[in-house]
Order: C-alpha cells, then structure tokens, then sequence
C-alpha cells in the first residue's frame, strides 16, 4: 500500500529513488529491435511495412473507408458523441488562445523584421491498439493541430478485428483527414521515409508501447516528434484540511494506468497521510484494476509528511511531475512557489480527469522530471517559424560598417564583401 515516511532530508529522498530510477528508456534489445524495422522499411519502403505487419499484427496495412468510418461514427452512443463534441469544443478554444500570428515591425535601423507563422503540412498522429481505447488522447493530440492549420492529419492505429467506434469518432470530430489500419515500429517507419499508401509526415504525435518509443527516437531528425513520454505520474499537496476521500481518489487515478505509474502525496499533516493510505484501501476494493493499482502503488506511491507546504512546493519542484494537484485551504498562495509541471490543479473540484478529459488544456505531458524544461503539446507544437527581414538601401547603409567590424572579425571576408558591393 502506500508508504508514509517523515522528511528528514534523507528519508525522503530515499523513497523517491525507486521513482526517479522508474525509467522510460527502452533497453538495449529492444532498442536494437526498432532500429532494425526502421532500417528495414526505409531501405524497402512498404514491402517491409506489409511484411512486418503481417508478422506482428497478422494483417496487411489498409487504409480506413469512408464507409467504414461512417458507419462507426453512426453507431457511436449519443452520450458519448456530445461529450466528445464538448471536449472538442474546450480544446479548441483553448488552443485558439495560444495560437500565435505572423507579425511584422520596424527594426530600430528602419528595417522591416518579422516572424512568418505557418502550421506544418502533414502530421501523424500514433493510436495505440489492444485492450484500451483511448478517444480523449486523439481529441488531444488531433485538436491542436487542426488549430495551428496543419493541412493534413494521419492517423495510424493497430489492425483489431472492430475498430474502437469511440476513437474513430473522436478521429472525425477532431478533424483527422484519413486512418490507416497499421500499427508498431513498421507504422512509425512509414510515415517517417514514406512508403506506400503512407505518406511522410513532418511530426508524429501520441503515445505507444516501448517499441514505438524506440522507433520514435530514431526517427527524430527525419521528423519531428512529441515527446518520448514515460508512465504516468501525479503529485498531491494536501494540507489537513483536505478531504482524504477526494486525495485517495486522485491518487489512485492515476495508478490504475499502469504498474509503472506513480502517486505522491506530499503533506504536512500526519494525520491526513494516515487518512489518505485507509481511504485508499477502502476505495480500491470496488474498483476493477486495482491489481494494477496495488502494484503501483507498492513500487512507486508514497506519502511524505513534510514540515511545511513551503518545503513540499520545494520537494515538488525538485520532482517536476506530469501531474501537480494543491488541494489547501487557499491554493492560489502556493501556485508562486510552484515551478516545474507538467499541468497544475488548483483546489478540491480541479481533479486530474479533468484535464484528461475537458477542461481544455492537452494532457500530453512532460513526464519522469522532464518538466523541468518540456512543456504540455499545444498549438504551438504544430506551428514553424520563419524569420523574415528586409531592408532597403537606406537602411543597410546605417549599419554597413558595423556588420563590416563583425565579418572582418570573423575572418568571413566573403560576408563583408556580400555587404560593401552594395555601396561601391
């Protein structure tokens, strides 16, 4: 269950090693697994995607019909569609208050200076397969890229015998423009080299086994990618008057993803750790993974009693998690202090679902410390930047002498010619 230890300065730390040294790197085989697909298809373009996906998935790769789609749209459940359309709807509002525009102005020397803002052409976007189906990370991933302008969204997902009616919803809704029935490392391949009816994509978004994450590594340069994201995390500060029912149901949110995912609380309240570790018990019994949760939280949850919220703000930082809930009598006194996150939940009806789910902001996260200097995917991670200069005559001649000094002391006398055949 859910170790509660006392902050000492050691004590502390030494419960959160077994987190910091959770790892998403892949290891070495398989590593070396993914680098020999990858090698394979941009050497034998989709004849290797096919025979990979034959091999692994036991189907060729197809791309989905329009019928097929819309037939799944058609069977969608009503609840569901208008809560996908509601989610889709906060997403994009949120994303358009981010969106940046090209903008001009005059330098100081009279020159005109901007930054031309274009979305990317072609993105992919990665829809694990198997037991699980998740629509929210296809809303998340799809929504803002559609606000940044991206021409053409691609979506690849596992062949399964019936695709998930939810995600292809969501594929609709979002605006994906086509869906190709083809998963792992051979998917990745294909739309980083382009092969067949896969086309080359610029990015690729969203999340996928170890193998995908190997894949995605190394075809970062050809393209670029997200981020190569590790299990999931949260992170709870709860003072003594947080509700321990609400803290234990946000902790163990989490830790029902995966074995590998982590739940920390941080308090300064004994007796509220306590609290928390009963209600977690209690809860767990009538929910279905919680086989699942109770390996996580042996391996990676903890409870640490800290003498102040200051010291917890400090520890939190220091642990820079996907996930930061403040559940305190006055959230907002602590945010100042907060620096490193992924995403930030302020106060007691601010759980972590909803930022999954509708609040607005993406849940792809920097995870496993990274968030000391990632940042959540948005708008802007669809969006290239040109820098944009010009300037006339009159202009350049009032800082032709000073670019002259910097090439002349460069040892660029080419540089400095470039500028002088100007003003012969």
């Amino acid at each position: 269950m859910l170790q509660i230890v006392k902050a000492d300065g050691l004590a502390e730390q030494e419960a959160l090693t077994a987190i910091r040294n959770r790892t998403a790197e892949t290891g070495a085989r398989i590593q070396a697994a993914a680098a020999e697909i990858m090698d394979s298809v941009r050497k034998n373009g989709f004849q290797a995607v096919e025979a990979y996906a034959l091999q692994f998935d036991g189907a060729a790769p197809r791309e989905i019909a329009a019928e097929e789609w819309e037939a799944a749209v058609s069977r969608c459940p009503k609840e569901l569609y208008h809560a996908l359309e509601r989610a889709v709807s906060n997403i994009r509002d949120y994303q358009t208050r981010l969106l940046q525009k090209t903008q001009t102005w005059n330098s100081p020397d009279g020159g005109l200076v901007g930054c031309l803002v274009r979305g990317l052409t072609r993105v992919g976007i990665y829809v694990p397969g198997g037991r699980a189906a998740y629509p929210s990370s296809v809303l998340m991933n799809a929504v803002p890229a559609k606000v940044a302008g991206v021409k053409e969204i691609i979506m690849v997902t596992p062949p399964t015998e019936h695709f998930s009616d939810a995600v292809l919803t969501a594929a609709k809704l979002a605006g994906v423009d086509r869906v190709f029935a083809v998963g792992g490392v051979q998917a990745v391949a294909g739309l980083t080299y382009g092969a067949g009816i896969l086309p080359k994509v610029d990015k690729l978004v969203g999340p996928g086994n170890a193998y995908v994450a190997a894949a995605k590594r190394i075809a970062y340069g050809d393209l670029d990618i997200d981020m190569v994201a590790g299990p999931s995390e949260v992170l709870v500060i709860a003072d003594a008057n947080a509700n321990p029912k609400y803290v234990a149901a946000d902790l163990l949110s989490q830790a029902e993803h995966d074995v590998m995912a982590s739940a920390i609380l941080l308090t300064d309240s004994a007796s509220l750790a306590q609290a928390v570790t009963e209600e977690i018990a209690q809860q767990m019994a009538y929910l279905p993974r919680r086989e699942i949760i109770a390996a996580s939280l042996r391996d990676f949850g903890v409870a640490i009693v800290c003498q102040s919220l200051e010291e917890a703000a400090h520890l939190a930082n220091e642990i820079a998690p996907e996930h930061l809930e403040v559940l305190t009598e006055a959230p907002e006194e602590l945010l100042p202090l907060l620096h490193n996150a992924g995403a930030i939940f302020l106060g007691a009806y601010s759980p972590e679902p909803l930022g999954d789910y509708m609040a607005g902001p993406d849940h792809v996260l920097p995870t496993s410390g990274t968030a000391r200097f990632f940042s959540p995917l948005s708008v802007e991670s669809f969006l290239k930047r040109t820098s944009l200069i010009s300037y006339d005559k009159p202009s350049l001649a009032k800082v032709k002498d000073s670019i002259l000094t910097l090439a002349q002391a460069e040892g660029l006398s080419a540089h400095a010619n470039a500028i002088a055949v100007r003003f012969d």
